[in-house]
């Protein structure tokens, strides 16, 4: 698999690269990431032929968005996608006033929700404004889910298909934007999204990986029906199908279960015998459904973002695959790599 190969977008058509860069950690998501070492990430990601950036105004209180303009803004603009969000407006306010959790030298801005029509159109701009360029390809709406929502979740998915939804419908049909779409960490907020809303794509972040796959039984072939766009993020459920099942292993941002450890260390024999490793598999996984055009990843370093476009590229025997299914490591209805 290679990461420059280009996909279409779903129905838009937009030419996205396989492998996509996330901005997350040069918003200095948990510490730091010194100017030159995103500066340089961004670069050794064009030199690798990625082409595809997914950023937001959460990312380091705009930060994210910043770098991301700045180090894209000399490109020729129609030989890159890039993707940002809606859902939260950004307020200057004193340094000292603002939680910064869990982003660190962020940029002083509070964050403020606002899934309203006005609230939306305004963000919009903001991000134009603070990314530098003329055009943003992708806007999804930002975090309607039960994980980030909590209780308030119901409330807060009605205002976004209400005042988000028609804000950005009315930008995609006048051309300003090419695809809509929502992203979460839920499968279940997607698929409800997309009965209720005449969407293009989605971000998914862990929920579609080598240990999760309940998106099969209705929110992806959906997907597939109505040529919707599914970008994948934490493809390695937050760091176990990375790490391996080792102790203190994370899944889903918290030590992962004795079950899941288990798993991970049945699917981790499967790969030694096929000399496959670990992560390898669960990057390539991903993009081996119809409906996913690429996998966003988000790195902190050069040699990390190196080390993720190595194993996109590792070969994987069909075998391996058959054999993890066979075993009962994966669903038998689970697409893989050719």
């Amino acid at each position: 698999m290679k990461p420059d190969e280009r996909r279409p977008f779903g129905r838009s058509g937009l030419p996205v690269t396989a492998f996509a860069f996330g901005t997350a950690p040069v918003g200095n998501i948990f510490r730091p990431v010194p100017e030159r070492e995103s500066e340089a990430m961004f670069d050794a990601a064009w030199d690798a032929g990625v082409r595809h950036y997914d950023t937001a105004p959460m990312y380091g209180h705009g930060l994210a968005e910043y770098r991301t303009g700045y180090s894209l803004r000399w490109k020729e603009r129609d030989s890159f996608v890039l993707s940002t969000k809606v859902g939260r407006r950004l307020a200057p306010a004193p340094r000292a006033s603002i939680d910064f959790t869990p982003w660190a030298n962020a940029a002083p801005f509070n964050l403020v929700f606002d899934y309203s029509y006005d609230g939306t159109m305004r963000a919009f701009e903001d991000s134009l404004q603070r990314l530098g360029l003329e055009r943003i390809d992708i806007c999804y709406i930002h975090d309607i889910d039960v994980f980030t929502r909590g209780a308030d979740q119901p409330e807060v998915f009605r205002q976004a298909m209400d005042g988000s939804w028609r804000a950005l419908e009315s930008l995609r049909s006048q051309g300003v934007v090419k695809a809509i779409g929502v992203g979460v960490n839920e499968w279940e907020v997607c698929y409800e999204a997309l009965k209720q809303r005449d969407f293009d794509c989605f971000l998914l972040a862990g929920r579609y990986t080598l240990l999760e796959q309940d998106a099969l039984d209705h929110f992806l072939p959906l997907c597939v029906e109505r040529g919707a766009a599914v970008a994948v993020g934490g493809g390695f459920n937050s760091g176990i199908l990375a790490t391996g099942a080792r102790p203190g292993a994370k899944y889903n941002y918290a030590p992962a279960p004795q079950p899941i450890l288990d798993k991970v260390a049945k699917i981790e024999a499967v790969c030694r015998e096929h000399g496959v490793p670990l992560a390898a598999a669960a990057l390539q996984f991903v993009v081996a459904h119809p409906a996913v055009p690429c996998f966003v990843a988000g790195t902190r370093t050069v040699e990390q973002l190196q080390q993720n476009l190595a194993w996109f590229s590792h070969p994987i025997p069909p075998a391996f695959w058959q054999q993890l299914k066979h075993e009962g490591l994966l669903r038998e209805d689970a697409p893989t790599p050719a």
